[in-house]
């Protein structure tokens, strides 16, 4: 079982919210897919080590949330250029940022 760091996730992600350890267990626990965007969202846009804190979720579960996850219009290059790096590394998508691809 990987090791989840629940201190830095709300260290970089939360600073801003009263959350704690328990709370990120429920809400990835719980049905409440609202409340699974908002940590998919806050992870994938905040995180220090997003890779690996997107792993607190199960692989069905995060290929559901960056399919549905929705790009923000304020900083839209860097969420996109996010969630491609994200598809790629964990489900061998195209990599669509062309300053990250090989030339041939």
């Amino acid at each position: 079982m990987k090791k989840i760091q629940y201190d830095r996730i709300l260290k970089d992600c939360f600073w801003d919210l009263n959350l704690s350890e328990n709370d990120i267990k429920e809400i990835i626990q719980g049905d409440d897919e609202r409340k699974k965007m908002m940590l998919f969202e806050k992870i994938l846009l905040s995180s220090t080590a997003f890779f690996k804190d997107l792993e607190i979720f199960s692989k069905n579960e995060l290929k559901k949330l960056l399919e549905n996850y929705t790009l923000p219009s304020f900083n839209k290059d860097f969420a996109f250029r996010r969630k491609n790096m994200a598809e790629v590394y964990f489900f061998d998508k195209a990599l669509l940022i062309s300053e990250l691809q090989w030339i041939a």
